[in-house]
């Protein structure tokens, strides 16, 4: 087998902690551990023996993972290292050559590079501007075949932290059912909704239903590196001994802090957290955007700690961020890595005085490009 280069990652893992202002992640600033641990659980902490967890996560994860939608079954959830694992797992277990799969575009690209890297006939289908980054239903339906084996999407959406409308929803569910074919639906960012309430889950609305989330984005700890799959027990079963050529298993520390920060109190006071810091600091990137009049165009977030930014200047956005980098020691991320040029994807979910002094930078590099 062999992979494309993850553009996006290969630029972050290389410069997210060289430059002094890092503008390139979508989640929120990252908690410390007693930010959402109580002294009897850290004292706890340091008792714990630093062995091998349960490798499909310990039954007491689970059982807090299928909390979050009821009805699920504990024997349902999969825990991985990250939903980048989980991703990894599903497309090693599912994906054979020559299977059609339908891609949701702009979209994170690991899956993109998964699919091709098995042999699948990737088929996108683009969210538009025009419509507000919502997709459009007549395309769908012509990309829809009898062969289509999976709809792959991101909701809310990673660029453009868009949240599919009820009525797109109901448009994939239905031509998935008529054709056979499951969704995958990679959900990390539920639960960082900046406006509107909590984004609905596709897990429940359909039989073939497969729900990848982590604790990465919404909750602010991507260091735990925990994420997990939600699907048929069918689906799980047979991802879990994929799982034994991987990491085996999560750490059993992440695996316990995981288990705190989703028992239902503290994971509504770590997604409150959240939602503060995305209502404290949009207005500020709004601001600076509108400030440069017609150079930026861009709709508002609904969810995640990220904007998708059009650009009206005749550079290439790779170009354009690299100039970035080298010039002002600020890092975003480039529209081409999401396969569209003259965009940009500012996150703000760092401290608001970060958040600051890194705008005044891109100002500076702006003001030199025009």
């Amino acid at each position: 087998m062999k992979i494309e280069q993850f553009n996006m990652e290969r630029m972050q893992s290389t410069w997210e902690n060289v430059v002094d202002y890092n503008l390139s992640e979508s989640g929120v600033h990252p908690l410390n551990l007693q930010g959402f641990l109580s002294p009897a659980e850290l004292a706890d902490l340091a008792k714990l023996e630093l062995g091998y967890s349960q490798t499909n996560g310990t039954p007491e994860l689970r059982t807090e993972i299928a909390r979050l939608h009821p009805g699920l079954s504990p024997e349902q959830v999969l825990v991985t290292n990250g939903s980048s694992e989980s991703n990894f797992l599903l497309m090693w277990s599912t994906i054979e050559s020559g299977d059609e799969v339908l891609f949701e575009l702009p979209n994170y690209m690991q899956i993109w590079g998964l699919l091709r890297a098995f042999g699948a006939k990737v088929k996108p289908f683009w969210l538009r501007e025009s419509l507000g980054w919502q997709p459009d239903p007549d395309e769908l339906k012509k990309l829809v075949t009898r062969k289509t084996k999976m709809i792959v999407l991101t909701n809310p959406n990673n660029p453009t932290g868009a949240v599919l409308s009820e009525e797109s929803t109901a448009a994939i569910i239905d031509l998935a059912e008529k054709a056979g074919a499951w969704i995958l639906a990679d959900e990390v960012y539920r639960g960082a909704e900046r406006v509107g309430g909590p984004t609905p889950s596709f897990w429940g609305r359909a039989a073939k239903v497969i729900s990848v989330n982590g604790l990465s984005k919404a909750y602010g700890l991507p260091g735990l590196r925990i994420g997990w799959i939600v699907a048929p027990e069918e689906v799980t079963h047979k991802a879990w001994p994929y799982h034994d050529y991987t990491t085996i298993s999560p750490s059993v520390l992440s695996d316990r802090l995981a288990r705190i920060a989703l028992t239902p109190g503290t994971r509504d006071k770590i997604l409150a957290r959240t939602r503060a810091i995305l209502k404290a600091n949009y207005p500020l990137l709004e601001s600076w955007l509108n400030s440069h009049g017609k150079l930026f165009v861009f709709h508002p977030p609904q969810a995640g700690a990220i904007t998708f930014a059009r650009y009206n200047l005749k550079i290439n956005s790779t170009v354009l961020v690299e100039k970035l980098i080298h010039d002002g020691s600020v890092l975003i991320v480039p529209g081409d890595h999401f396969e569209m040029d003259h965009h940009l994807r500012f996150g703000f979910g760092s401290a608001e005085k970060t958040l600051a002094e890194a705008l005044k930078r891109i100002d500076r590099t702006l003001a030199e490009v025009r």
